[in-house]
């Protein structure tokens, strides 16, 4: 086995391999408006360090989001390419799982990711590999007061410590590809049938055409012999 991990639903571009047993390479930057720029070199350099090439992957996995519509088309977008190119197939699993699983966290929590506008995305979990529910989406003070006072990570959580109680400030802040990666391959030695990499976007994009926008068409030219 020979994994490609790769995940943009949050400020961070993070990619690693993952040979079945260990993550082989890793690297993570954050940067939320370079995704596109960023991404493919860090493909390459995970390969570079680990030895390997690009033909012998066996899978791609992509962060699915929830996240913003620019940056986390970037992963679906490179990681669908990338399973074409080779032939592989493309796995999707949720980004908050991959904070979920670097959390490590054996008790009820929750993560809690920036999702701009004030809002986060959110979702409930029963221990690091287990979650409760979808993902969803709103406002951190209108989250239920069970949530807001279960132990919490991501930047979402400690970003408005304010209404959640419990903000585990050395938690993941960002999507983990390791992680991803990692989840991953546990789950398919499990025999577990992984999902395609359908985007959770839960709203629209931030980018909207204006109110009342025309379209402007220029007048045809005249007949001949007009």
């Amino acid at each position: 086995m020979l994994l490609l991990a790769l995940d943009t639903a949050t400020p961070a571009v993070t990619v690693a391999l993952h040979d079945g047993t260990r993550v082989l390479a890793t690297g993570d930057q954050v940067d939320a408006r370079r995704h596109g720029e960023l991404l493919l070199p860090g493909v390459d350099r995970v390969l570079t360090e680990a030895g390997r090439r690009l033909d012998e992957l066996t899978g791609v996995v992509v962060g699915t989001g929830p996240g913003p519509y620019t940056g986390l088309r970037v992963g679906l977008a490179t990681g669908s390419a990338l399973g074409a190119a080779r032939a592989v197939p493309v796995y999707g699993l949720c980004s908050l799982d991959s904070l979920a699983y670097a959390a490590g966290l054996d008790e009820p929590f929750v993560v809690a990711t920036d999702a701009r506008r004030k809002e986060v995305y959110w979702a409930r979990y029963a221990d690091a590999r287990t979650r409760l529910g979808e993902p969803q989406v709103g406002r951190p003070e209108e989250l239920p007061a069970d949530v807001l006072a279960l132990p919490a990570v991501g930047e979402g959580a400690t970003r408005y410590a304010d209404a959640f109680t419990r903000p585990l400030p050395d938690g993941p802040a960002h999507a983990s590809a390791a992680a991803l990666a990692s989840l991953a391959a546990e789950k398919l030695a499990a025999g577990e049938e992984l999902p395609a990499p359908s985007p959770l976007y839960l709203r629209r994009p931030d980018a909207q055409v204006p109110a009342g926008y025309k379209v402007v068409t220029p007048p045809s030219p005249p007949a001949r012999g007009a």
